[in-house]
């Protein structure tokens, strides 16, 4: 597989951000959701014109036709702005528009009983009589629909419904509406208010629960991270912990003898120095990561964090015979990708792939979920990948202990992925210097004469490509 190049990133990276149908790859699935609500909202105004407002022209004539018209739009309208601001206060974005809704009730009350008025007093006959009693029925259904949105107790949408279903029925008569038709009426008003009260409820509970799941999904990430630094503060315990105590009994032995004006309390400072100085070796070593990996169980333990986080993933060959340099520096690509694909876009599908072509071991990692500005810039032979931070994901099943032995944000140093630096968006790899980031993973390949290329591959795909020369004759590879 060749390494994506510079010219290759750029214009992926262009058209992710210039091209047709940006704006809505932009938007997390809970945004797509509810744009698709709103939307669907409104076109349900237009859906009133078209169904009585144009065609009520040609029914009732010129001059009854355009005050219809006009009734019709001002409801649709007014339908519009409520649904927009009865799901804002589902969100829990502004306060719940009771005047509103009261507004756009007594609007369509007042609409529908102005259409029996005409046809009662005006000599309004034939297909004008049918186009005004069609604006009154299908004002209450729409009217009912939009109401039903700003209302979360069940026990009142029914009321709504039957309310202006009762109310459709009891205005009709006294204006002189023959009982078969207003019993027609009636149920009309009842069931199709029924049904654009159901989709409205179904819709809000639908929204509602896209953002919960992607709240839990956040909270999930958040919960590795935590779990890794735990996991971190426990290494490092077992770092310190016991050199400190043995530095701090040795400290107390030299004072002892030094009291006593013995020799031996010399040699006792030497040996705490050189434990002092092994600790801080062992201390750097811990944070900056470079404790050997192994490749098998960062895979595994990838594939357990993204399954964990709600991602399908698919883990493909598994190279055996590499030497532990090798091992290490493709583990830290596996681990800074999955901690990219856990904590940043909007990945559904994650696959990891690993082969040996003419002589190089290749690691792809390829995830769907790709948004606008998530690509870093590459260079030959380098690129940047989907952004991460220090923070690291990790396996609560345990099925990713070996993807989380390096920490949390205090091994930034030798390797975690961040979103500061470089041109990286929400998914895209920081190119922090000083050892982090692209550059940490850089400078690890750099030592086993590996490259690191990532960027868009088009369809809101993203693909890291990390090769490493390897000529030994034991090495194999089992799919």
């Amino acid at each position: 597989m060749v390494p994506l190049g510079a010219e290759a990133l750029t214009n992926g990276r262009s058209g992710a951000l210039h091209g047709p149908g940006s704006w809505w790859r932009g938007k997390s699935t809970p945004a797509k959701i509810e744009t698709y609500t709103r939307w669907s909202y409104h076109f349900f105004g237009v859906a009133e014109l078209l169904t009585i407002g144009v065609p009520v022209i040609g029914q009732a004539g010129p001059g009854l036709g355009s005050w219809l018209l006009l009734m019709v739009c001002v409801h649709a309208g007014v339908c519009a702005v409520t649904a927009s601001r009865a799901l804002d206060w589902t969100l829990g974005r502004r306060e719940q528009p009771v005047r509103l809704l009261w507004t756009l009730g007594a609007l369509s009350t007042v609409i529908s009983v102005t259409a029996l008025v005409l046809v009662k007093y005006l000599p309004v006959r034939g297909e004008a009589a049918t186009a005004t009693g069609t604006v009154f029925g299908i004002v209450l259904i729409f009217g009912v629909g939009s109401i039903t949105l700003g209302i979360r107790s069940r026990r009142r949408v029914f009321a709504v419904v039957a309310g202006f279903a009762a109310g459709a029925g009891a205005v009709s008569l006294p204006l002189g509406t023959p009982w078969g038709d207003a019993l027609i009426g009636t149920f009309a008003v009842l069931f199709g208010g029924g049904f654009l009260a159901f989709t409205s409820v179904f819709s809000v509970w639908l929204l509602n629960a896209v953002y919960e799941l992607d709240a839990a999904r956040e909270t999930r990430a958040r919960l590795a991270v935590a779990e890794e630094r735990l996991r971190f503060g426990r290494d490092l315990h077992d770092v310190m912990g016991r050199n400190l105590a043995v530095i701090a009994l040795k400290s107390e032995l030299a004072v002892q003898l030094a009291r006593r004006g013995r020799a031996e309390a010399v040699e006792q400072m030497i040996e705490v120095q050189r434990i002092a100085q092994q600790s801080q070796r062992e201390v750097r070593d811990v944070v900056r990561g470079y404790r050997e990996i192994d490749l098998g169980v960062e895979l595994a333990g990838a594939h357990g964090v993204l399954t964990a986080a709600g991602i399908e993933c698919e883990v493909t060959g598994e190279v055996t015979g590499l030497p532990g340099e090798v091992q290490s520096a493709l583990g830290w690509v596996v681990r800074e990708a999955t901690t990219n694909v856990l904590r940043h876009g909007d990945a559904g599908r994650c696959v990891v792939g690993l082969r040996v072509k003419e002589g190089t071991v290749v690691l792809t990692v390829e995830n769907d979920g790709v948004t606008d500005g998530g690509a870093g810039s590459g260079g030959s032979g380098n690129g940047s990948g989907n952004g991460g931070t220090g923070d690291r994901g990790s396996d609560s099943s345990g099925s990713g202990r070996g993807a989380s032995q390096g920490r949390s944000a205090a091994d930034d140093g030798a390797g975690g992925l961040r979103a500061g630096g470089g041109s990286s968006g929400p998914a895209g790899l920081g190119a922090a210097g000083g050892g982090s980031g692209l550059a940490g993973l850089r400078e690890r390949l750099t030592a086993v004469d590996g490259t690191l290329a990532a960027g868009p591959v088009g369809g809101g795909m993203f693909r890291l490509v990390a090769e490493v020369p390897f000529t030994a004759a034991d090495c194999e590879v089992a799919s």
